[in-house]
């Protein structure tokens, strides 16, 4: 019911973006669009919302009016809290002394929660440090409701959205059909995360790979994690495909999260390609503030560890995601200490580094995820324990299946943008020189013809896989964030 709704709305507003030129008219429009799509999970949900909403204008206000560090703090405080009693209580009320917290036993977070929280403080930091931000309340309740985004992002900045909230130029066409393409792509990219987490064969898949309840050898370990990394990416990537592509059509752009975070070649760099959204607003609005305060390495350092660390709880308050997050913060700081030793002794690395960094930045990144998948720290850690004992490397228990299928779309993803690459390579070659038009170069200009049919071969196969098993609509795995 809710995709059909979301895809009647989103027409509504192809519509309305055609015929209608007028600022307000269209603000409006996007607006109550939006109020209309978030009606659909929970009406509790969008009270909510509209608390935040009203909560965060009016703060807003008093920070312009106002600018110091108390009105700030305040400002800080009333969010995290609104966050924490709906995200973080009801998973901390069994290890809470007092019985008040019984209260918080039932709430749900409202959807896209996390995000629309985030979105508010980064107006209001931006405010503080100066920036000339004005939005009416119609305008600032449709940066934090905009419905492509306001489930799971991509996070969205005041400054960035305001103009093209304001803008009355027609959409051009090259940006509905470069956003249909990218919707298109998104829903691909979702039906191949569901068919990792199910399997080709029913009960099969990761899901029931991490699940399991007898034990794993090295190889199931590797296989589980490179899968779930392939399985996150393909789901929350082709998510995030979808809701710029719907915004694209509808004449605005927002922010990337990915950028083929599998071709990074250190833990940095990773950073920089996975949730670039959310990465780049822990380090504008966390990391950077904390390390400037001192101006020790170890600090910097500590400043790098703790951010992550944060990183790690905005998804959910459990031990886990600390892990997770502190364990990603020390791959940062010990990137910065190899970095460091090699200016210090001016070591030129040999030609081939690259390819073995990539290999170890994926390796330590892909065991990364079992701190985020695995059901609770004793499976973590009899899992990786399996990566490090060498016997268990003799056997496996997972299926040739599940290997075949995390080997195979690992291979295909990488195929898929190795041949992007040479066709748009072969296509700026044909439009900047004289040289002759080869094989390449037909293949690229005609893409138009030969690429959507592959595509809807190849949908057509995953969606006979996916929905033999299991027929229900795919179900963002970030929507619980």
């Amino acid at each position: 019911m809710q995709v059909i709704l979301y895809v009647l709305v989103f027409l509504a507003e192809l519509v309305v973006g055609a015929t209608v030129r007028g600022k307000n008219a269209r603000q409006w429009s996007l607006l109550v669009g939006s109020c209309i799509v978030y009606l659909t999970w929970t009406q509790w949900f969008f009270l909510v919302l509209l608390a935040s909403i009203a909560m965060n204008y009016l703060l807003g206000q008093w920070v312009r009016r106002k600018p110091t560090g108390l009105v700030l703090w305040l400002s800080v405080v009333l969010n995290l809290s609104l966050l924490a009693t709906f995200k973080y209580l009801p998973e901390l009320r069994p290890d809470l002394p007092f019985p008040a917290a019984q209260a918080f036993t039932h709430l749900a977070l409202p959807l896209g929660m996390s995000f629309w929280t985030f979105q508010a403080m980064s107006y209001l930091f931006d405010l503080y440090r100066g920036e000339e931000l004005d939005p009416t309340l119609v305008e600032f309740a449709l940066y934090m409701a905009f419905f492509p985004v306001s489930i799971a992002g991509p996070l969205c900045r005041v400054p960035e959205m305001l103009p093209q909230f304001r803008s009355q130029t027609a959409v051009p066409a090259s940006d509905r059909k470069h956003g249909f393409t990218r919707i298109a792509i998104g829903v691909l990219m979702m039906l191949l995360g569901k068919l990792l987490g199910q399997g080709i064969l029913a009960g099969d898949g990761i899901n029931t790979g991490f699940d399991r309840l007898i034990g794993w050898s090295g190889p199931d370990v590797w296989c589980l994690a490179i899968g779930f990394g392939l399985q996150l990416f393909f789901d929350f990537a082709g998510y995030s495909h979808i809701a710029i592509g719907t915004a694209k059509m509808l004449g605005i752009s927002v922010p990337e999260n990915f950028s083929r975070p599998f071709s990074s070649t250190t833990p940095s760099i990773f950073w920089t390609r996975w949730h670039m959204s959310l990465s780049f607003w822990i380090r504008d609005y966390v990391f950077l503030p904390l390390a400037t305060l001192r101006r020790e390495l170890l600090w910097r350092n500590l400043a790098l560890i703790l951010s992550m660390v944060l990183f790690g709880l905005w998804h959910r308050a459990s031990v886990m995601f600390v892990l997770w997050g502190g364990y990603h913060g020390v791959l940062l700081v010990a990137h910065r200490q190899i970095q460091q030793l090699r200016k210090r002794f001016e070591w030129l690395p040999p030609g081939q580094w690259s390819q073995i960094s990539w290999i170890v930045t994926m390796a330590f990144v892909s065991l990364g995820w079992i701190f985020f998948r695995a059901p609770s720290l004793p499976r973590a850690g009899t899992m990786m324990s399996a990566v490090v004992s060498l016997p268990t490397y003799s056997f496996r228990y997972l299926s040739t299946s599940l290997y075949l299928l995390v080997a195979s779309l690992a291979l295909g993803y990488a195929a898929v943008l190795r041949v992007k690459d040479s066709l748009d390579r072969s296509m700026e070659a044909f439009e900047t020189t004289d040289i002759p038009s080869g094989m390449m170069t037909s293949l690229a200009r005609g893409r138009g013809y030969w690429v959507p049919p592959l595509y809807l071969l190849f949908l057509v196969a995953v969606l006979m896989v996916t929905l033999t098993q299991s027929p229900t609509t795919t179900q963002l795995m970030y929507r619980s964030f």
